[in-house]
C-alpha cells in the first residue's frame, strides 16, 4: 500500500496539531537511575511543523561514560561540559507545555525523569509520543523500525548515528513522514499521559540470594541459608537493620507471603496484617523477633545456586517434538480454575492449497464479539495474520454485519482496499484471492512481514541463546477501557519467589533487569525478557493482560501479540487472541525452559476474575 507521496506533507488534521519537543539523549548505559545522560538535543516545533527553538549540549555525568565505542563520548571530550543541574532550567523551559517526541520514547523520558529528580524537579511535559510506537501502528513497508531504517523510508538523510544533535534532526523528518502516513490511515496518535512524578529514585540493585530455598523452617532445626523470610508489623530493631543482618546471614528476605515462604517474623499475636493472615492460611511457621535474632546467630550452610540440577532442565515439559507441541499444549494451572472451554486452534495443513491467504494481513470489522473472533480464527487457519488496527500492511477487509458504520470505512475506501463478506473465508466456496499487488501496491519482497503466524496453544523454539525477546501486546485503538500487561516469573511450582517477580505498571522492571515492561502508547505495552540472564529457579515467564473495572474482553476485542528479538526489530512471530465475553484477565504468552533452550507458547487462556485474584494464584501478596 503506497501511503506517501514523493514528499510527505505536514498534516492539517486538528487532532495532530500540537506544539512538539523532539528529544534525543545519549547515555552511559541502558538503566535509568543507575546510568547518566551524556548528551542531549532538543528541537521544538509548532503545530504547523515550523521550528521554534533548538538546544544541544554535552554533559559531565560525574561517572564513567560507558560504551565509548557506541557514542564516542570519552571522559576527555566530556570534561568541562556542564552538569545536568546547570542546564535543567533551560531544558525545562523548552519542554514545558509541549508533547515530548522521541524514538523509543520511554527510554529518553525515563532518563530525563531521573535527571530532573536528581535536582528535585520533574519533566515538565504532560504527554509524550513515541515514533517507534506510532510506526508500529502504521506498519510501513520497511524491514524493521529502527531510526536509520525509518529515516531512509521517509527520505531523511542520516549523517552521524548516535549523535544526539543529528538524531533529533533525523527524528524531525521521521515525525513529519509518520504523521502524514498516520493521517492517511486515520490513526489516532498514541499519545501517552505523563503526569508529573517526583518518585524517581536512584537505581539500587537487589542482591540475589546465592542459595537455594531449603524449604520450611522447623522448630528445633534452626535456620538454613536460602530460606525465604518475611517480616510484618512493628519491630524493636529497625526494619532496615533486621533485613541487613538477615541478608548477611544468607537468608532470602521477601516482601510477600506465598506457599514457598519458609518463615514469617512477627511480634503480633492477633490477626494483625494481611501478611500474617496469609501466612496462617498457608501454614507458614511464625516466630517473634527475639527468637529470630537468636536463630540468626547460628544459620547453617545452604546449597549454592551455581549449578542447574538435572530436574530443572526438563521441568514439567512434555517430550513432544516441536510439531507435536502445537497439538497438545501444556495447561497452565494457577489456583483459580480456567474459564475457557473451547479447544485450541490446530493447523489443518501446510502452506499452499490449505492456506490460500498466506502472506496477507486481514482486518475484521463488525459482528458480535463471538462472530468477529470466529472470523479471525478462520483468517489464521487460512494462513493470514489477523490485524486489530488499520495499518499500511493490511491487505484485505472482512466486513461483518454492523461493520459498515465503522469510522475506518471511509479510509478503507479511499485506500482502495478490497472488502469481503464473511463467505470469503469459507472454503471450498471461497472467492478467488487476487495476487498481492493486483489491487494496490504491495511491500517490496525484502520488507514483507515474514513473522510466523501462531495459533492459540502453538509452541515454537526460540533460537539464538543470549537474545532479549520482546513480547508486545496491542489492542484496538477504539478501545475505551484501560488494559494492563503484567508478567510473572515463576518457579517449578508455578509460583513467584517474591513480589519482585511480579512485573506490572507499578513495578515495571525486575530488580536484576532481566524483565522490563514498557508502555509506548495507550493501546500497546511490551515486555522484554533477557532469557539467558534469568535465575535458574525461574522456569517460565508468563505474560498476561488484565482489564480494570467491570468491563470484559468483549469490550476490548482481540489482542495481538508480536514477538521480536530486541526493540525495533522485525517481528519473528505473531498471534491474535480473543478472550470470551465474560473474561477480564487473559494469559497471552509464556516463555519457558526446554532443556538448554527456551520456547514460546501463544496461550490465549482467559479468566473471569480480576488481576488481584489472578496474581494471588501465582503467590503474589496483593493488599486488600
Amino acid at each position: 500500500m503506497a501511503l506517501l507521496p514523493t514528499g510527505p506533507q505536514w498534516p492539517v488534521l486538528p487532532e495532530y496539531f500540537h506544539d512538539w519537543a523532539l528529544v534525543d539523549v545519549e547515555t552511559s548505559g541502558l538503566r535509568p537511575g543507575r546510568d547518566r545522560v551524556l548528551s542531549l538535543a532538543v528541537v521544538t516545533l509548532d503545530g504547523y511543523g515550523r521550528q521554534t527553538g533548538a538546544f544541544s549540549t554535552l554533559l559531565n555525568p560525574g561517572c564513567d561514560p560507558g560504551p565509548v565505542h557506541v557514542h564516542g563520548l570519552t571522559r576527555a571530550r566530556l570534561a568541562g561540559s556542564p552538569p545536568f543541574e546547570e542546564i535543567a532550567p533551560q531544558l525545562g523551559a523548552l519542554l514545558s507545555g509541549r508533547v515530548l517526541v522521541a524514538h523509543n520514547a520511554q527510554f529518553d523520558y525515563d532518563f530525563l525523569a531521573h535527571e530532573f529528580a536528581r535536582v528535585r524537579s520533574w519533566v515538565p511535559v504532560s504527554r509524550r509520543l513515541c515514533t517507534l510506537a506510532l510506526n508500529r501502528l502504521i506498519a510501513p513497508a520497511t524491514p524493521n523500525l529502527k531510526l536509520a531504517t525509518l529515516a531512509a523510508h521517509y527520505g531523511v538523510r542520516q549523517e552521524r548515528a548516535h549523535d544526539a544533535q543529528d538524531d533529533v534532526r533525523v527524528l524531525t523528518g521521521i515525525l513529519q513522514g509518520s504523521l502524514d502516513a498516520a493521517g492517511r490511515l486515520g490513526l489516532d496518535l498514541p499519545l501517552l499521559a505523563c503526569p508529573p512524578r517526583q518518585d524517581y529514585k536512584p537505581f539500587v540493585p537487589k542482591t540475589p540470594c546465592p542459595y537455594r530455598n531449603p524449604g520450611r523452617f522447623q522448630a528445633g532445626d534452626g535456620l538454613v541459608q536460602g530460606m525465604k523470610v518475611a517480616v510484618t508489623g512493628e519491630t524493636l530493631m529497625s526494619r532496615e537493620e533486621l533485613i541487613a543482618r538477615s541478608v548477611a546471614a544468607g537468608l532470602n528476605m521477601m516482601t510477600s507471603i506465598s506457599g514457598q515462604t519458609s518463615l514469617l517474623v512477627t511480634n503480633d499475636s492477633g490477626e494483625g496484617t494481611a501478611k500474617l493472615r496469609r501466612a496462617v492460611a498457608e501454614g507458614v511457621p511464625l516466630v517473634d523477633e527475639r527468637t529470630y535474632l537468636r536463630l540468626l546467630d547460628d544459620v547453617r550452610s545452604g546449597e549454592a545456586k551455581g549449578v542447574a540440577r538435572s530436574a530443572v532442565a526438563g521441568l514439567r515439559r512434555a517430550t513432544a517434538t516441536p510439531g507435536e507441541a502445537a497439538a497438545v499444549p501444556r495447561t497452565l494451572t494457577p489456583a483459580v480454575p480456567a474459564q475457557r472451554t473451547t479447544p485450541p486452534v490446530a493447523r489443518t495443513g501446510p502452506a499452499g492449497a490449505d492456506r490460500p491467504l498466506a502472506g496477507r494481513r486481514v482486518l475484521v470489522l463488525g459482528g458480535t464479539h463471538e462472530e468477529a473472533g470466529a472470523a479471525r480464527v478462520q483468517v489464521v487457519e487460512l494462513g493470514a495474520s489477523a490485524a486489530v488496527n488499520l495499518s499500511a500492511r493490511v491487505t484485505d477487509i472482512v466486513l461483518l454485519p454492523g461493520g459498515e458504520s465503522d469510522r475506518r470505512m471511509s479510509r478503507i475506501t479511499s485506500l482502495g482496499l478490497p472488502v469481503h463478506g464473511a463467505e470469503w473465508l469459507l472454503p471450498p466456496a471461497m472467492a478467488p484471492v487476487p495476487e498481492l499487488g493486483s489491487v494496490h501496491q504491495a511491500p517490496a519482497a525484502e520488507s514483507r512481514d515474514t513473522a510466523e503466524i501462531l495459533v492459540r496453544g502453538e509452541v515454537v523454539d526460540l533460537p539464538e541463546a543470549g537474545a532479549t525477546w520482546t513480547v508486545a501486546a496491542t489492542w484496538g485503538q477504539l478501545t475505551a477501557c484501560d488494559v494492563d500487561v503484567v508478567t510473572f516469573l515463576l518457579d517449578a511450582q508455578e509460583q513467584v519467589a517474591g513480589d519482585e517477580d511480579f512485573v506490572f505498571y507499578g513495578a515495571p522492571e525486575h530488580p536484576d533487569g532481566t524483565v522490563r515492561l514498557a508502555t509506548d502508547g495507550p493501546t500497546e505495552q511490551a515486555v522484554s525478557v533477557a532469557v539467558e540472564r534469568l535465575p535458574l529457579e525461574v522456569t517460565s515467564v508468563v505474560v498476561a493482560a488484565a482489564i480494570d473495572g467491570d468491563v470484559t474482553f468483549s469490550d476490548v476485542g482481540a489482542v495481538e501479540v508480536v514477538v521480536t528479538r530486541g526493540i525495533g526489530e522485525a517481528p519473528t512471530h505473531r498471534a491474535t487472541l480473543d478472550a470470551a465475553t465474560t473474561e477480564r484477565t487473559m494469559i497471552l504468552a509464556e516463555i519457558y525452559r526446554r532443556g538448554e533452550g527456551w520456547r514460546l507458547r501463544a496461550v490465549g487462556q482467559g479468566y473471569d476474575h480480576a488481576l488481584a485474584d489472578f496474581a494471588r494464584s501465582y503467590g503474589v501478596d496483593v493488599a486488600e
